[in-house]
């Protein structure tokens, strides 16, 4: 049994809310230099231009990459032969966000009650957290703020079994349509399919986290990830909404095995600047 330190936990998380929210992952910045390179629409072009400079300012000037620094969600696999000593593994987390978005002068967007008085929590929390109990003495945790631009334009369908591939294809590329320039194009899409209702939109934001290089493994959802990526692209959406071929970066599918019943579809849409960071303690 290894034991990790509530305190190491939440020096981490406060270091992955500061290093996502201003870096932006290198297999994400060299997309966009690559749409910007192969982009026939000037206009696009010079967006995407516009795009790669505001990426770089951040870095070089120790500020966010978007001023909407976003609610965190944060991804953890736990070892089963790990003894946390000191807080409990969520408060800890939570500890570390705070300290991330105040001590890091990110902008706190979180209210407590979601519906009537809607007042600011003053640190960004509680974070959205997934846990998941793996093989291992370690912690791996991705930090992934998630602005709510394209937050909100984020859909679920539960499909019958009856659906077909394209389907599938024609309402994720709707998805998109519908939102039009709102998520701030060139969008990343994450697409879960399988599990049930919640679990196939855990699966469609864990997708957003995927290195967009990295197609996947299953010959036959890679595929698919570039049939949807294509006909997206040729909604002539563009970045930013000003037109252009590259309205989508990536299409990640991760997927689920599911109820006989059913075939729930989630489309989680995240912007050009779909940040995470994550770490191993």
């Amino acid at each position: 049994m290894r034991e990790i330190s509530s305190d190491l936990i939440e020096k981490s998380v406060f270091e992955l809310c500061i290093q996502a929210n201003k870096v932006l992952p290198n297999d994400l910045c060299s997309c966009i230099a690559c749409a910007e390179k192969s982009e026939k629409n000037e206009t696009a072009k010079n967006v995407l231009n516009d795009l790669t400079a505001n990426i770089n300012a951040a870095e070089e000037l120790d500020i966010p990459i978007c001023q909407d620094t976003g609610m965190a969600v944060v991804f953890a696999e736990i070892g089963q032969d790990v003894h946390i000593c000191g807080k409990c593994f969520e408060d800890a987390v939570n500890s570390g966000v705070a300290d991330g978005y105040t001590k890091g002068l990110l902008r706190k967007s979180v209210v407590g009650d979601p519906f009537y008085d809607r007042k600011n929590t003053e640190n960004n929390t509680p974070a959205i957290i997934h846990t998941r109990i793996v093989h291992g003495d370690r912690i791996k945790l991705t930090v992934a703020p998630k602005g709510f631009g394209s937050e909100n334009m984020s859909k679920i369908k539960m499909f019958t079994p009856s659906a077909t591939e394209e389907d599938i294809i024609d309402y994720v590329v709707d998805v998109i349509k519908t939102a039009g320039s709102n998520p701030c194009p060139p969008v990343v899409v994450g697409v879960g399919i399988g599990g049930d209702f919640e679990y196939s939109a855990i699966l469609s934001k864990k997708a957003l986290c995927r290195n967009v290089s990295i197609r996947n493994s299953n010959k036959k959802y890679a595929e698919m990830e570039a049939e949807m990526l294509k006909r997206i692209n040729e909604t002539n959406i563009g970045p930013q909404g000003f037109g252009g071929e590259t309205t989508a970066l990536a299409v990640n599918i991760e997927t689920f095995p599911t109820h006989i019943a059913g075939l729930p579809v989630a489309v989680n849409v995240g912007c050009h600047v779909t940040r995470h960071a994550e770490t191993e303690i």
